[in-house]
């Protein structure tokens, strides 16, 4: 997949294209609902398909205030949206000058001057362009005097349940409410694949290595949504190897969010993964995906070391049965 970072990356002809416009954060089914009609649309055309999103999310730099944490990075996103199999990505800098960029100018400038787009596809709610002016009615006056088409692609929403009317939107929200609760599982049913959390392993207190499950700590500042404090079963990826690992290379892990109440001495929430069976790698210094499958339990103090030991392994155990 192409990446561009600005419509002057874009060469010249590059189009036609098919286009669909959002923040997809974190791809969930009604982001992926987009891509696939974007992806049929483009086949029956024999055009490029083409995903324009932002490096943020608007509220970041328009109502900081009102902004939600991401669900993914924007790396995160970059790959996440590799895999749909698009032609190419812009990622805009959302910054204070494509947040003053006129609806209309937009238009101009990202979607006929550089995509030469035949078809542009939204969600129902889709605004842009300064002050939020623009959205889809705008789209399709200007698609009849431009030559392009607008589709506005219906909400994914559950069934409604017994007592209500409708059923919920798929939407980031939804996903973020789901990681606060630890509701993992459920997550990756509106997901479609496991949430992860991306960072550096880094040198932590070696408390695990000294109770005999070693730990491979992120970094503080990780890219992703961090769900809530527990023990979870999951897997250790490798993104950006060093040495002897292998990119992609996956290990099974049990992996505790938190900070640690039992010594009481973590003074910031960490994300450590014991890669279960494995004492031979040395993973200082390169880049992990960290995938939360399942949860074990919520984060709790325990009454000295021995009852710690035992629950950690006990944690091992059932990481190792709900990943076979």
């Amino acid at each position: 997949m192409n990446v561009f970072r600005s419509p002057e990356e874009i060469p010249a002809g590059y189009g036609p294209s098919v286009v669909a416009i959002g923040k997809f954060d974190g791809l969930h089914a009604g982001h992926r609902a987009i891509i696939d009609k974007l992806m049929v649309d483009a086949a029956s055309r024999d055009a490029r398909a083409v995903a324009v999103t932002f490096d943020r999310n608007p509220l970041a730099t328009i109502a900081p205030e009102k902004c939600p944490e991401s669900l993914v990075s924007p790396e995160q996103k970059l790959d996440l949206l590799t895999q749909t199999g698009l032609d190419a990505t812009l990622m805009l800098t959302f910054d204070d000058a494509l947040a003053a960029l006129p609806a209309e100018q937009f238009v101009q400038r990202v979607l006929l001057g550089a995509l030469e787009t035949s078809r542009v596809l939204v969600g129902k709610d889709f605004r842009f362009g300064r002050g939020g002016a623009g959205d889809v009615d705008l789209l399709r006056r200007m698609g009849e005097e431009h030559g392009f088409v607008t589709s506005v692609i219906d909400d994914v929403a559950s069934a409604a349940l017994p007592g209500e009317n409708t059923g919920r939107r798929v939407s980031s929200t939804w996903v973020r409410e789901l990681l606060e609760q630890g509701e993992v599982e459920r997550a990756a049913k509106l997901l479609g694949r496991s949430h992860a959390v991306r960072g550096e392993v880094v040198r932590g207190l070696q408390r695990g290595r000294e109770l005999g499950f070693p730990t491979a700590n992120l970094e503080r500042e990780s890219a992703g949504f961090v769900p809530a404090d527990g023990v979870y079963a999951g897997w250790l990826v490798v993104r950006r190897p060093i040495g002897q690992l292998g990119s992609g290379s996956r290990y099974p892990a049990a992996i505790s969010v938190g900070t640690n109440p039992t010594f009481d001495d973590v003074p910031a929430r960490v994300v450590e993964a014991h890669v279960i069976d494995r004492t031979d790698l040395d993973l200082y210094g390169v880049t992990v995906d960290v995938e939360f499958v399942a949860r074990i339990r919520g984060m709790e103090a325990f009454d000295g070391l021995d009852a710690l030991i035992a629950r950690i392994a006990a944690d091992v155990e059932d990481t190792r049965r709900l990943l076979a």
